[in-house]
């Protein structure tokens, strides 16, 4: 038998569920896992030094595109881990896929997936994803 590796996902964090989270049917609701795949991309994007980036305010990262697939519900309390990574790189952006595992139920409940273009704030039209910036993503990532 055959077993397929873990995606390797290089930004992780633990983000407690709290009872706010949770909806009259006793769950997570569905909207606040696009609040926890947000604060993954933050993070991610705090870790290739894209906040650097935004003060200059000439180009920013939008979100054009996201996703989520939902496998099994959450419910407080809970602790889930929540990781990113960037799969694809673009001229102008990158797509990141999330996953996120309940520490309680020791499973994948979340996927999510999230294209990420850059904005010139002038212009308001399509920017160049920099080389620094893809140079920084490739090194977190670990691609060679």
């Amino acid at each position: 038998m055959t077993t397929t590796p873990k995606p390797f996902f290089p930004v992780s964090l633990d983000l407690p569920v709290v009872w706010g989270d949770m909806d009259a049917l006793q769950h997570v609701n569905n909207v606040v896992y696009f609040r926890y795949f947000e604060t993954i991309r933050i993070e991610y994007l705090r870790r290739i030094g894209m906040l650097e980036v935004l003060a200059n305010k000439q180009v920013s990262p939008v979100l054009a595109e996201t996703s989520a697939r939902y496998r099994r519900p959450v419910i407080f309390p809970d602790t889930l881990l929540v990781e990113a990574r960037v799969s694809k790189l673009a001229e102008h952006g990158f797509t990141m896929e999330y996953q996120i595992t309940s520490k309680a139920q020791g499973r994948v409940t979340t996927e999510g997936t999230a294209r990420i273009v850059m904005l010139n704030v002038t212009t308001g039209g399509k920017a160049t994803l920099s080389d620094t910036l893809k140079q920084q993503i490739m090194q977190l990532e670990e691609i060679t």
